[in-house]
């Protein structure tokens, strides 16, 4: 478990930072390499139903991703306070949380997942794929929450190396299980996503009883697990806005994925593949706001608040550094990336343009997340929550809907630059008035 109320701020924040990002770029491989084999094996229908069923996916488990966030947040701040005693009714509040609105989630998204697809005007033909992808991953969506809940305590108390053996393991589970049910079994889209849920159950289970043995304050017993209503009301009350946040984004990404489906299956495609080399390029930004929310949550737990501002302005630096290499690699090799995912020219021309345009404004993403990076890990999270939704609904939404109508598909694709520029705005904004340095759980004397 790593300090981070002492030495050096770059190497801290940068070390933290790098296991992390190389255990999400390892997390990513599951939907690039579904999307890889789905679309060069199955074809662009199939690719089109997989990157249907993401939005969707993601609207069911925002919510309870942004409540999870809260108790990652509270884990940290008891963490740096050292109160180890609460740090780990913590974990076993948020474990019990988790699997019971998991299962809740899973039955839901199976129950309605046809009426879903209808709602966003995904192609007919697309519908009977994009069902059953959609009815196995949320079938397995307990494990995933086991899962990734492992891995973000452990971040939480400073130690990011461990997830990325879980997620080395997993994405490595994922690919045997790829080529073996797609490619061998012939099993087609079922394949794919029977892939991804049995890798990521294989590596919850492996992950638990490794922890179990060598870990000592991660201790995992489903008969010894306790609710702490008192921590479940305070970790609700710093994800819970976070959770809308994530609710009201996933429902917009779905609200977009509503305007490309109205371009058909070739749009789709590229939509998706695109998408999925996007996802990657956007790692390092994401990564270091995870790793500054981490450094903010102990530093600002311990009092340390000059770190704080240190931590931000380390992390703002070598946030923008990765992102401008990510922009030079994307305009460059843009069209041979996706060639992995097609061999269709029109799908691969139109994609190849997304890229082009949301990779120039990279910059734009990293000052938003490293900015809302800072205000998480303090648990200032309501403030960006607005942000974050005037920033998509008021801005990017409407853009997209208007500039499609006036130049096709590429309208949509500009209204993702034009919405993080207002978001990385506001956000730099409110993080100078300073408010968010009082929002700690652990109280200080004056």
């Amino acid at each position: 478990m790593k300090d981070f109320t002492s030495g050096n701020v770059s190497k801290l924040i940068f070390n933290f930072t790098l296991p992390m990002l190389l255990g999400n770029v390892f997390q990513q491989l599951y939907n690039v390499v579904d999307s890889i084999i789905v679309g060069k094996v199955l074809g662009k229908e199939a690719l089109a139903s997989v990157g249907a069923s993401f939005p969707i996916i993601f609207t069911l488990i925002a919510l309870l991703i942004g409540i999870g966030s809260g108790f990652s947040i509270v884990i940290s701040q008891f963490y740096g306070a050292k109160d180890i005693n609460s740090v780990k009714k913590s974990i076993d509040t948020m474990y019990i949380f988790l699997f019971v609105a998991g299962l809740f989630a899973s039955i839901f998204g199976i129950y309605y997942s046809e009426e879903l697809f209808l709602l966003l005007q995904l192609p007919l033909e697309l519908i009977p794929q994009a069902t059953t992808y959609l009815n196995i991953y949320m079938a397995g969506m307990i494990l995933f929450f086991g899962f990734n809940g492992t891995s973000s305590v452990l971040r939480g108390l400073g130690d990011s190396k461990t997830p990325l053996y879980f997620l080395i393991l997993a994405s490595l589970f994922n690919i045997l299980f790829d080529v073996l049910f797609v490619m061998v079994f012939k099993w087609g889209i079922a394949g794919a996503a029977w892939a991804t849920v049995i890798a990521q159950g294989g590596a919850f289970v492996t992950g638990i009883l490794y922890l179990n043995r060598t870990h000592k304050i991660m201790k995992f017993s489903l008969s010894q697990l306790s609710f702490d209503k008192d921590l479940f009301i305070k970790s609700l009350k710093i994800g819970l806005p976070s959770g809308i946040q994530h609710t009201f984004v996933a429902i917009g990404m779905m609200a977009l994925l509503g305007i490309v489906n109205t371009f058909g299956t070739d749009v789709i495609a590229a939509y998706t593949a695109a998408g999925r080399i996007d996802s990657l390029a956007m790692m390092p930004a994401m990564n270091f706001s995870q790793a500054v929310a981490a450094f903010v949550g102990q530093n600002l737990g311990a009092n340390k608040i000059e770190r704080v501002r240190k931590g931000f302005k380390a992390t703002f630096l070598m946030s923008n550094l990765f992102c401008i290499l990510m922009t030079a690699i994307i305009v460059i090799f843009g069209s041979q990336l996706m060639k992995m995912f097609t061999t269709d020219p029109n799908v691969i021309a139109i994609g190849e343009k997304y890229l082009i345009i949301v990779s120039s404004f990279y910059l734009l993403f990293s000052t938003l997340f490293t900015t809302n990076g800072v205000l998480r890990g303090a648990g200032d999270t309501l403030i960006p929550m607005f942000i974050t939704l005037f920033s998509l609904w008021i801005i990017r939404i409407p853009c997209a809907y208007f500039l499609s109508a006036e130049i096709g598909e590429t309208g949509i694709w500009w209204s993702i630059p034009i919405g993080w520029s207002m978001g990385a705005l506001l956000s730099y904004l409110y993080y100078l008035t300073g408010k968010w340095k009082s929002k700690s759980v652990v109280p200080h004397k004056a």
